[in-house]
């Protein structure tokens, strides 16, 4: 909630009530590295020749020197051979990697010629910074003397061992899920509840839908604990609610992807306590059935997340929270459907309700493998996380949150980073993030 809403104001209490007018504030900002990478594009010339029978072979080694004046190795290039004037490939390194974050901290870059045993013999060096190689952006360029000090310390005309030029220098953005949210990223969360008659008859005690009339069912438990969670990332707090397994009136036929509410235009509930009551209303009208279908759901929900993809903006991202006793009998178009998916702003979370065997679930996740279609297509991105809720009965709402939640937030920036998908609106929040020039 408060990561959500950036800034967040509750009033006090004391022994359960309102204490006077007094009020706490909590700001989020997000404090973790910086997460840019840096594009460099580096080449030389009239480098100093270290082969008798032909010439240099360089490489260039670049260093971080840390606080405790060691050196870190950032980046080797490959080896130019039989060149004097090499130009080696443009590389890629996040500017944690490159700086720590500082833009002053010595950079020590090293030219090498390359030798096969492994001695390679050292033709120059130069120190630089990160500020300092951001000169080389927007088509200009920078360039360093490459020295041998001790060339420069015996020879009296000894000028340098060649000249080393950045040609570009490009600071690519990365952007983090705060960055989307802050600026303007709806997320967009749908519910489905598993009707099917592995479940068990509501009317009878040992049901995961068992209708009790004080006690939450474990359906419920379950979907009150994981919907509050979620519901405080969802701006305007409606969520479409469908179901899946059962038969439905008024003609019984099954259907995998029936609103709860029975109103198949307007399917969205007033909040998690919306989709209770039309879970309540419903389930004694049902007559749960089977099979255990869930790719129907997940379509439903990808062409919504599909027709987002036309506005080319980071407008709405999609999540399915689909809440099921763990038997899927669709698997194969399950995963076909997943596959898809994976190309869309979307995910999809699984809570496994009851003790029942979720190996399925656990395939479905990705975690311990990549997810194919039944035609070998792999994911392009792993957009699903499994949580069987027996595990977190007992356990607080922070745990339950983390083991939601976990995968959202890098879920959300891998789609919209892997499209170059800027957030809509620059904040002050990712304003600061800026490095400035």
């Amino acid at each position: 909630q408060i990561v959500s809403q950036r800034k967040l104001s509750k009033s006090l209490l004391k022994h359960g009530n309102t204490a006077g007018k007094s009020s706490i504030t909590v700001i989020a900002e997000e404090l973790s590295g910086n997460d840019d990478y840096v594009e460099l594009s580096f080449s030389a010339r009239k480098l100093d020749d270290k082969d008798f029978f032909s010439k240099s072979d360089p490489f260039l080694e670049i260093f971080r020197m840390n606080d405790d004046a060691t050196q870190q190795l950032v980046h080797r290039t490959e080896v130019v051979m039989n060149n004097l004037n090499p130009a080696w490939k443009t590389f890629k390194v996040s500017v944690n990697s490159l700086c720590s974050g500082d833009q002053d901290r010595r950079l020590k870059c090293i030219v090498w010629d390359w030798d096969s045993n492994g001695k390679h013999d050292f033709i120059g060096e130069f120190s630089s910074t990160f500020k300092e190689m951001r000169g080389a952006m927007e088509g200009r360029q920078v360039q360093w003397e490459c020295i041998n000090p001790k060339y420069k310390a015996k020879k009296k005309n000894y000028k340098n061992s060649g000249i080393v030029i950045l040609n570009q220098c490009k600071i690519h953005k990365m952007h983090s899920f705060l960055d989307y949210i802050m600026g303007g990223c709806q997320i967009q969360f749908t519910v489905a509840i598993d009707f099917t008659a592995s479940n068990g008859d509501p009317r009878n005690s040992c049901s995961l839908h068992y209708i009790h009339p004080y006690q939450p069912n474990e359906y419920l438990k379950a979907l009150v604990a994981v919907g509050e969670i979620c519901q405080d990332y969802d701006s305007d707090k409606m969520f479409p609610a469908f179901g899946f397994g059962a038969r439905i009136p008024p003609e019984y036929k099954v259907s995998h992807d029936f609103a709860i509410n029975f109103n198949e235009d307007n399917p969205e509930c007033a909040g998690i306590q919306g989709v209770v009551e039309a879970y309540q209303s419903c389930l004694p009208k049902l007559q749960l059935y089977g099979p255990t279908n869930i790719a129907p759901i997940i379509q439903k929900v990808a062409k919504s997340a599909s027709e987002e993809t036309n506005t080319k903006e980071a407008s709405q991202y999609f999540i399915l929270l689909i809440l099921t006793d763990g038997v899927i009998t669709d698997m194969a178009d399950t995963r076909e459907a997943i596959v898809h998916a994976s190309h869309l702003p979307m995910s999809v979370i699984i809570v496994g309700v009851g003790n029942a065997d979720f190996s399925d679930m656990q395939m479905l996740d990705g975690d311990d493998g990549i997810l194919r279609s039944p035609k070998g297509e792999p994911v392009l991105r792993d957009i699903v996380q499994f949580v069987p809720f027996r595990n977190f009965k007992h356990a607080s709402p922070a745990a339950l949150a983390k083991s939601v939640l976990a995968e959202v937030p890098n879920q959300v920036v891998d789609y919209y980073n892997g499209k170059g998908i800027k957030p809509k609106c620059m904040s002050e929040y990712e304003s600061s993030r800026t490095l400035a020039p």
